[in-house]
């Protein structure tokens, strides 16, 4: 639920977020806010328009019901792009249609014509004293992101979007506060140039906490479910956050939950991904399956601030998707978060949050690149973990072999060793067994291994060449192989069974070609 009025009207669950709310609003008064989507944003910015308009009693019994001056009010401007009707009308008259809507909320008529100037209207005549209007956007850049695969359609909503804020630059004397929230900054928009004062809230430690829930409010807040669910399971608490918690935008402090995916729990009581339909952008997949090469991050990552923040790169035109940065699009929709931040070199280290997002991201390339449908993905994996688990190496080949099936010929003719790579790395890191890809051991690099129970297997690929070439991975050139157990000798007190695979693909068939199996004395 969004309105804030909604949920406590109809004695829903509020985690209260008013202290800091409040020093939002108490030290600052122009702010942009990014963060990925299902994360509470609209929730906030509805809280924060009930609360400049004086509803008190609204606020009973949360932290901020005495410090706030109730005796203050103040007008409010609210867009919401999520509900501007842009696509069927246009950017421009749809955002006309909603100014218009603002003034008639206010009790003002707009006579000028212009977009530019029925905005700066509007705020003039909307603030009946110096300084009081309080402006909210919320989801300002979405004109913009829905049309990533269009960039004409883009350029367009940009200029518009240009003319549209350009009126807050000279704006100050009547704005009281101003929030705008989003999911990427787009600096040729000219807001982020020409409004000086706009802070950005993204990075940081101060405001790390304004959405999401803590793990102090998951325990005070959830008091009952919890302790339904402990009575099945008793630490339940452990798997909840193993699966939910993790986010962060600052690398420090306490790490968050995702509100969705943590509702979602509450109510169903099961432990399942429930954010990934709701929070992928479609042209995402696209994007892979255009240009299967993307190097996507498979742990910590590190990268500067002005990558994660801004989608596009400001020094060139913007041609499609394909030039926007992986990190950035994973950072901006959640399935990266901040895990630390050097002060030194003022840079990021990234990773995924937490088992759901984790699990995600694997089947959402897995997905993308073997063109398979969602539902036909996890089955496959099952059963190549099964076959791993009962040593049953031409069972694993069998499926592996079904993973290559539906990718378009296209994409195999250019293929390298590593895009076979990926699709099996990704398939490898949905089982329930412990997998490890391309990791540095005492100076040898396995593509991937895999551990079970019983056994420990080193996997090689080869797109040319043979399959011998493979298991020795070029001896004579190398020096070190496979079969002169190098790979194996971190593991050599290891008591399970030692297992080298080559496999070798065939471009043309779009199938495994071969493989040798050897196991080690």
């Amino acid at each position: 639920m969004q309105s804030f009025r909604a949920i406590r009207e109809g004695g829903y669950v509020y985690v209260d977020k008013t202290e800091i709310v409040h020093r939002l609003v108490d030290t600052g008064k122009y702010y942009f806010l990014s963060r990925p989507r299902r994360f509470g944003k609209s929730l906030l910015v509805d809280t924060i328009e009930e609360l400049f308009k004086g509803s008190k009693e609204l606020f009973e019994g949360l932290w901020i019901e005495d410090p706030w001056d109730w005796s203050q009010t103040n007008p409010v401007i609210h867009f919401n792009f999520a509900e501007i009707p842009y696509r069927q009308l246009g950017l421009e008259e749809a955002l006309e249609i909603e100014l218009e809507r603002n003034a008639g909320f206010a009790g003002v008529s707009l006579e000028t014509n212009s977009l530019q100037g029925k905005f700066r209207e509007l705020i003039e005549k909307v603030d009946g004293a110096a300084g009081n209007v309080v402006i909210l956007i919320d989801e300002y850049d979405k004109p913009l992101i829905d049309f990533l695969n269009d960039p004409k359609e883009l350029e367009a909503n940009r200029l518009v979007m240009k003319t549209f804020y350009s009126v807050l630059k000279g704006q100050d004397a009547h704005i009281r506060f101003l929030l705008l929230t989003g999911v990427s900054r787009f600096a040729k928009v000219s807001l982020f140039s020409d409004l000086n004062h706009l802070e950005d809230i993204t990075l940081g430690r101060q405001f790390n906490e304004l959405v999401g829930i803590t793990q102090r409010e998951l325990e005070r807040d959830f008091a009952p479910e919890i302790a339904d669910m402990q009575q099945e399971q008793s630490d339940i608490l452990a798997t909840i956050r193993q699966w939910y918690n993790g986010y962060s935008w600052s690398g420090q402090g306490e790490t968050l939950y995702n509100p969705f995916s943590l509702l979602n729990l509450m109510k169903s009581r099961e432990f399942r991904n429930f954010w990934f339909e709701t929070g992928t952008p479609a042209f995402f997949a696209d994007m892979i399956q255009r240009n299967p090469r993307l190097k996507f991050p498979d742990g910590e990552v590190e990268s500067g601030p002005e990558v994660l923040i801004d989608l596009f790169n400001r020094k060139t035109a913007y041609s499609g998707p394909d030039d926007i940065r992986p990190v950035t699009i994973l950072f901006q929709t959640g399935y990266l978060t901040v895990k630390g931040y050097d002060i030194q070199r003022r840079t990021y280290t990234l990773d995924y949050p937490n088992l759901e997002v984790r699990e995600s991201m694997q089947v959402f390339l897995l997905e993308a690149y073997t063109h398979l449908e969602t539902e036909a993905v996890r089955p496959t994996v099952l059963d190549i973990g099964d076959a791993f688990q009962a040593n049953d190496i031409p069972q694993v080949m069998k499926h592996i072999d079904a993973l290559f099936v539906n990718i378009p010929s296209t994409l195999w003719a250019g293929a390298r060793e590593n895009f076979f790579h990926a699709i099996i790395q990704t398939a490898f890191g949905l089982l329930d067994i412990l997998m490890e890809s391309g990791r540095n051991y005492a100076g040898t690099r396995p593509d991937i291994t895999v551990f079970t129970k019983t056994h420990i297997y080193v996997l090689e690929f080869k797109r040319v060449g043979t399959v011998e070439e493979a298991l020795a991975q070029d001896l004579s050139r190398t020096g070190f192989g496979i079969l002169t157990k190098d790979y194996f000798r971190p593991f050599q007190l290891d008591k399970r069974r030692k297992v080298a695979i080559g496999i070798k693909f065939d471009v043309d068939k779009k199938a495994v070609a071969e493989y040798r199996v050897q196991e080690l004395d």
